[in-house]
């Protein structure tokens, strides 16, 4: 950045003057420099960078650990066919109406009985149903019921939240080389997985695609576990695309959970709709990334063969990585249940 000279002889004013203007041009370059480099894309970066490159949206309600969840989405009602009625049934927090939902899911017998948690946490809004927590049942969990025809301006106080038993809550992403089945995380990421849901009501999802592919490499071993010694990258052990339909606007993704990355996890870069799958443990990102689901164990050779794709050098802020010669396109698809019995 160039300095601006000031001559000896010039009044004490417009010394004052030129002061206050170089500094606010300082202050103009600093931002214009921030926004470029907090609003570079996942082509523009390598994965190790994304956590200090890339925007990252939202509230600022994102975990860093590695424990349970329990998150819904705010201003938000779901509907659906009540098992608990909130007026005889409160509590003191969002948190503790989504335990009771979860506490109706045995983890064993399938679904749930329990799929749906809605809270009424918004004193001013929610008057004298303030603590209600009504736990229902949705006929479909990937297409919930919701309240509609909210006049604008107008304050929802409830806060809701799905929850997935065995079985639910899976989708798939069909590709030419298979399909690869998730199951999403709504008590984890629940504004990732409301996207998700609506991307799968899209029935079709162009534009979705993995488009950068890197192995294992030498430094994980075939369960994900880094090699004492090895170094992280390149090869970064994932495949990487992007889900969001053309012609669909986007809208940036808050942070939600972050845990550590394993083998298998599915996570926005930044705020979306830039994702990636990990190929293996990467306890060296931290807890930089969103995660909103898994991949099932026995898919994770489809995102293996992904990654061995031919591929083409690139360097992305003086990072090599593999971008495939072809991409390869996606599907969302629901999954029926049948498939996973």
């Amino acid at each position: 950045m160039g300095r601006r000279n000031i001559e000896q002889n010039s009044t004490l004013s417009n010394r004052l003057i030129l002061f206050v203007a170089c500094f606010a041009s300082c202050g103009v370059v600093y931002a214009l420099l921030s926004a470029v480099l907090t609003g570079n894309r996942i082509r523009n970066s390598s994965v190790s960078e994304f956590g200090t490159l890339v925007e990252r949206g939202g509230n600022g309600l994102g975990s860093k650990s590695d424990g349970g969840c329990c998150r819904g989405i705010e201003n938000l009602e779901l509907w659906g066919s009540a098992v608990k009625w909130g007026s005889e049934f409160k509590f003191n927090s969002s948190e503790e109406c989504c335990n009771a939902c979860k506490s109706m899911c045995t983890g064993k017998d399938g679904p749930c009985l329990c799929d749906t948690w809605v809270f009424c946490g918004n004193r001013q809004a929610c008057g004298s149903k303030f603590g209600e927590c009504w736990l229902k049942k949705q006929k479909d969990t990937l297409a919930p019921e919701r309240q509609e025809g909210v006049p604008p301006g107008e304050i929802v106080g409830w806060t809701s939240g799905l929850i997935f038993g065995k079985g639910e809550g899976i989708i798939g992403l069909d590709t030419e080389y298979g399909t690869l089945h998730i199951k999403l995380l709504p008590d984890c990421a629940p504004h990732s997985v409301a996207y998700i849901l609506e991307l799968l009501s899209l029935n079709h999802c162009a534009g979705c695609q993995f488009y950068r592919a890197e192995s294992r490499g030498q430094s994980w071993d075939s369960e994900g576990n880094h090699v004492e010694n090895a170094g992280f990258g390149p090869p970064y052990a994932l495949i990487q695309g992007i889900l969001e339909a053309q012609g669909t606007p986007f809208n940036k993704l808050p942070v939600e959970d972050c845990p550590l990355l394993r083998r298998g996890s599915v996570a926005w870069i930044g705020p979306g709709p830039e994702f990636f799958i990990s190929l293996a443990d990467h306890s060296e990102w931290k807890h930089e990334y969103t995660v909103f689901g898994s991949v099932l164990p026995e898919d994770l050779n489809i995102a293996e063969k992904i990654a061995t794709l031919p591929t083409i050098p690139d360097v992305w802020n003086n990072v090599n990585v593999s971008v495939l010669e072809k991409p390869v396109p996606l599907l969302l698809r629901r999954i029926q249940k049948s498939h996973l019995d």
